[in-house]
């Protein structure tokens, strides 16, 4: 068994039936936590750990499933649901991201599950919800990406939309679900209610689009027929600030953004033109982004004849709002999370040196979780059962919905 101590959700245990990333990145943050998570996957592996096959795609999985107990199990068959129900007997939270209904065809169903585990918190991430007109469309980040509105403010006003490069829809709702799973949890704790919850991908996405919402608003009420693109490129993504953009510099790009009007002064004396401070093109808020072309001209003017890391540190020794764009390369050996803990190398079994990422949520007191590698498939099937079985569970005979 995984052991982790002194960590706030040490003594619950999860039966995480989820998949790709995130119903299992709720579950190791849960992990992280001390919980003891049992991840279940059918014969073969769940869909992230067959990737693995293509160069690069095991990586995932192996940063979203350290910590965790893997066993196999068919769920299409007869022991293989007597195997799930002896661990649901001892389990204080259930997790899964099938498609709506798919668990209830199982056999699986939260309603009779929650009946014969009355103490169960039965927790599920969809990608349009589960009673909704869109509960049978497919969800995949992209696909939520597409319809939640995120492609479309992403890119620039005169170019197709494009994706955001990141994973967000599926971190946001894993983010969320293991918000409501923690919140469920008090929940028991406090009145002894064991709730179903679920996570809807497009719900957990659509507060982020609130700067261009704004803008989107905005220009209803401004009564303007054919508004531009929500697409606004490296700009504000309300266009309520100016200069915010990512600009050229010798040998790579900075992203710069003067948040008020101190940053803008002092930002218009490094640039060695403290007259721009003053000039009333450029002296407000609101006179800067109605001249944002002209400000960002003026900006790239300056940041183009020199280094990325001399802007860099030139406008922080300033107070000035910035950051160099870095590659991932950069970013994986990126020394403050290395120095802080959230990034570790680690040296794993199957793909030998890697670096992933610790948690992110730090407790007082509390030392983070020694990350241990995932667990290759089905590793801990028979010691997990042998240790259930001995626990003598009694698994209720109950009836599920077909």
């Amino acid at each position: 068994m995984i052991h982790v101590s002194q960590q706030p959700m040490a003594g619950i245990t999860v039966i995480d039936l989820s998949q790709i990333y995130n119903g299992p990145y709720a579950t190791f943050l849960m992990a992280a936590a001390g919980a003891r998570v049992i991840k279940v996957e059918p014969p073969g592996g769940e869909p992230l750990r067959r990737r693995g096959v293509v160069g690069g795609a095991a990586l995932p999985f192996a940063m979203l499933n350290g910590l965790k107990e893997c066993v196999v199990l068919d769920l299409k068959t007869e022991e293989g649901k007597a195997k799930l129900h002896l661990l649901l007997a001892e389990a204080d939270v259930l997790v899964e991201n099938y498609a709506p209904g798919t668990l209830a065809r199982l056999g699986f169903d939260a309603e009779s599950v929650q009946a014969a585990y009355p103490k169960l918190i039965y927790a599920s991430s969809t990608g349009f919800g589960s009673d909704g007109p869109y509960r049978s469309y497919p969800a995949m980040d992209l696909t939520i990406q597409a319809m939640a509105g995120v492609m479309h403010t992403t890119g620039y006003p005169d170019r197709p939309p494009v994706k955001a490069g990141p994973a967000l829809c599926d971190f946001f709702a894993g983010i969320h679900l293991y918000g409501a799973i923690t919140t469920a949890l008090f929940q028991r704790e406090r009145m002894g209610i064991a709730r179903r919850l679920e996570v809807a991908m497009q719900d957990a996405v659509y507060p982020s689009l609130s700067s261009s919402l704004g803008m989107h608003w905005g220009q209803e009420i401004a009564g303007i027929e054919n508004p531009p693109p929500a697409r606004t490129g490296n700009r504000h993504g309300g266009m309520a600030e100016s200069p915010y953009n990512v600009y050229p510099t010798s040998d790579g790009w900075i992203a710069i953004i003067c948040v008020g009007e101190v940053h803008w002064r002092t930002f218009a004396r490094v640039m060695q033109q403290p007259e721009l401070a003053d000039d009333p093109r450029f002296a407000t808020l609101k006179a800067r982004v109605a001249a944002m072309d002209e400000v960002d001209a003026i900006v790239s003017a300056w940041t183009s004849i020199r280094t990325k890391e001399e802007v860099f540190q030139t406008l922080m020794a300033n107070k000035v709002p910035c950051a160099p764009v870095r590659t991932l390369t950069e970013v994986m050996a990126d020394e403050n999370m290395h120095e802080r803990g959230a990034l570790v190398w680690q040296d794993h079994p199957e793909l030998g040196r890697i670096v992933v990422q610790q948690t992110p949520l730090r407790f007082s007191g509390v030392t983070p979780p020694v990350l241990t590698p995932s667990r290759p498939l089905g590793a801990d099937t028979e010691a997990v059962f042998e240790e259930f079985a001995n626990k003598g569970a009694s698994v209720p005979r109950i009836e599920t919905k077909a």
